[in-house]
């Protein structure tokens, strides 16, 4: 049986167990967001929960509830897509990071699974400010497009979050909503899969920026998770985030 590392389904003397043998928690954030016809709004937390949740099954720690509001982005005035102010996101975390020191987590490893930049620089200053105050809980911040040498580039709803979804929950993955290749191929400006004509309606690709996910091969899900867990429990160890 697989290791229950989620916070919210344990008691407290599950917990006490679990930190008492790492004082670590993952904070896991992402978004409700627009990832076109074939994935869910909820793709950047559910991938971030996934791989915060591997990790902790491996190494040890627990992973807190995860936080579904993001900021940031080019996906704003999409279906579905609710996106708020950092300042109204960071009074959470800090009030988190300041109740999980006072239960004796000594760190916490805030880890995004919505990597616009606004979400990155705010997740970064949260860390480096809390650390600056020196209290005995350390913040780290991550970001899953941070992850080195993961053989696909980070991307908005193709082939990269496609793959990685599919990894934790396949059944997620929808690909028959959209059309076939056959039938309506991306026809990318200058092949380019990251222009704004992607955000046009009518293009078969809608909202979806990168590779074609409809190349998605799906045995290619589970090697790129491991490798981005691994990445992961990679820096958390050497201190870099």
């Amino acid at each position: 049986m697989t290791t229950e590392v989620r916070l919210e389904r344990l008691g407290p003397a599950d917990i006490r167990v679990a930190i008492a043998a790492r004082p670590l928690v993952y904070l896991p954030l992402g978004t409700c967001e627009w990832h076109g016809e074939h994935l869910p709004v909820g793709l950047d937390a559910l991938t971030a929960e996934a791989i915060c949740m591997m990790a902790a099954q491996r190494c040890g720690g627990l992973v807190f509830p995860v936080l579904h509001y993001g900021t940031g982005g080019g996906h704003g005035a999409y279906p579905w897509t609710i996106m708020v102010s950092p300042d109204q996101i960071e009074p959470l975390l800090v009030q988190s990071l300041q109740r999980l020191c006072d239960f004796g987590v000594t760190t916490v490893v805030l880890f995004s699974g919505h990597f616009a930049g606004e979400q990155i620089a705010m997740i970064d200053d949260i860390a480096r400010d809390w650390n600056d105050i020196g209290s005995p809980l350390r913040v780290m911040s991550f970001a899953v497009s941070q992850a080195t040498d993961c053989g696909l580039a980070p991307d908005h709803a193709a082939l990269f979050e496609t793959t990685l979804l599919a990894a934790s929950h396949p059944d997620l993955v929808r690909l028959d909503r959209l059309a076939t290749m056959a039938d309506a191929p991306a026809v990318d400006p200058d092949d380019n899969p990251m222009g704004p004509h992607r955000h046009d309606p009518a293009h078969p690709l809608h909202g979806i920026f990168g590779p074609d996910p409809r190349q998605f091969d799906p045995a290619a899900a589970r090697p790129l998770l491991n490798r981005i867990v691994t990445w992961l429990l990679e820096a958390i160890a050497d201190g870099t985030g």
